[in-house]
């Protein structure tokens, strides 16, 4: 069974690649039939807060992300307990007692020698005396998972390929903190192997500490799950952007970009497959493959998406809108205006133009010309082709053709210079409003 996950911190509002690294976990999970676990890492109590969880779980279902369960890292800290008094145990976790100034000094010092500044485990030096005197002192230990320096580590990456670090150039990470408190790299693993984790999608940002959570799944006896770290998205500029770090659901919402066509956004840039309009999820689904996965940052460009957001709104059937929908519009109505819209707030402004009122007083050089086609609207085929019949008359009354035959009457009944298809719109109009609105446009 392939069980994925997306574990977000509810200190701050997803973005948007937060809520692409959501779809595709969500999308791989769905391609092969498995499950899609939401995990909020709130360990960090300071800056978690309630209204974020909330933000996350809405923003998920926003983007049509079902899950089949959710675990809060706040309610696991007894496993986390005893999973690093196993470690202790096992001499893979070991207390430190610098200050974060004596290791910037280190750090410096060994960075002026020419040296990668890795931790030299000075900490492994102190006996059980000398750890009890500084203790006693009021010293508070952090804990550092010690890497086992003999062998590299390696893993194959679904996207990356083969992976290869000497665990001797990294610094022992820092697990726990002086005051009792969860850093990201160990909960994160304790609870993969809990709930069964076998595909982590995440970020290429991610690939050192992937290289470190390798080994700590070794030390607790599970093998570690399939990782695929995926290049970073950019901007339309083609660089890192503060407006594309900001970017969040609400942002989305705002312009009115419909969730499938985000989510067909981010689905298939960086890959090898087009980016392509669909009404639902589903053909993303069927297609997703972490194998056509580039190394290039991916460009996410907005004006593109609000392109794609109005080819997307475009597949829609009425039955997938019709709750947004302005009151009154029917199927008829939506498949009338839906070739116009670029969002889904436009329609409001179409049906107004069938709706009612319109007014735009006729060119005097065409009010002959609709006072003819004022005397055809009673004896046109409402039932069946309003316009094409309206429009056929005038044609062999008048000989117009072109903007000369059709651009006076859809001013005159419409309002408009252009617009959804006049052999949509007459009908739902019908004869009694297109009469008064060509009488209005007479004067």
């Amino acid at each position: 069974m392939t069980v994925t996950r997306f574990a977000p911190s509810p200190t701050g509002r997803l973005h948007v690649g937060n809520l692409r690294t959501a779809l595709h976990n969500w999308l791989y999970a769905r391609r092969h039939g498995g499950r899609f676990w939401l995990r909020i890492d709130d360990t960090d109590a300071a800056r978690s807060t309630e209204a974020f969880v909330d933000a996350i779980r809405q923003d998920l279902d926003w983007l049509g992300l079902d899950r089949e369960g959710e675990v809060r890292q706040s309610a696991r800290t007894a496993l986390y307990e005893a999973r690093f008094a196993a470690l202790v145990e096992q001499g893979r976790v070991y207390p430190c007692y610098e200050t974060p100034e004596e290791l910037e000094l280190k750090r410096k010092i060994q960075l002026g020698r020419g040296l990668p500044p890795v931790y030299d485990r000075a900490a492994l030096a102190l006996d059980a005396a000398a750890r009890a005197g500084l203790e006693a002192q009021g010293v508070r230990p952090h804990w550092r998972f010690r890497l086992d320096h003999d062998r590299p580590i390696v893993w194959d990456d679904l996207i990356r390929g083969p992976q290869r670090f000497d665990p001797a150039r990294i610094s022992d990470p820092v697990i726990r903190r002086a005051d009792g408190s969860w850093l990201y790299l160990l909960p994160s693993v304790i609870d993969d192997i809990d709930l069964g984790i076998t595909h982590v999608v995440r970020g290429e940002d991610h690939v050192s500490n992937t290289a470190v959570q390798v080994q700590m799944f070794e030390a607790l006896g599970a093998a570690p799950p399939a990782f695929a770290h995926e290049a970073l998205l950019v901007g339309g500029e083609g660089k890192l952007s503060k407006r594309l770090g900001s970017a969040d659901a609400d942002h989305f919402r705002a312009a009115g970009i419909e969730p499938v066509a985000l989510a067909a956004k981010l689905a298939r840039i960086g890959t090898s497959l087009p980016v392509e309009p669909v009404a639902t999820l589903a053909p993303l689904i069927a297609r997703f493959d972490l194998a056509g996965f580039g190394r290039a940052p991916a460009r996410f460009d907005e004006t593109e998406l609000a392109r794609l957001n109005a080819q997307c709104l475009h597949l829609m059937p009425f039955e997938q809108v019709a709750d947004r929908l302005p009151p009154g519009m029917d199927a008829r109505g939506w498949a009338a205006v839906r070739p116009n819209l670029d969002t889904l707030a436009d329609a409001d402004s179409w049906w107004a133009v069938v709706t009612g009122p319109v007014a735009c007083p006729a060119d005097p050089a065409d009010a002959d010309y609709l006072r003819r086609a004022l005397a055809l609207i009673p004896a046109l085929d409402w039932a069946g082709a309003p316009w094409a019949g309206l429009t056929a008359a005038l044609k062999a009354e008048t000989g117009r053709t072109g903007r000369a035959l059709f651009l006076p009457l859809r001013r005159a009944l419409t309002g408009q210079d252009h617009g959804p298809d006049m052999a949509a719109l007459l009908p739902l109009i019908g004869p009694a409003q297109a009469q008064a609105r060509l009488e209005a446009a007479l004067g």
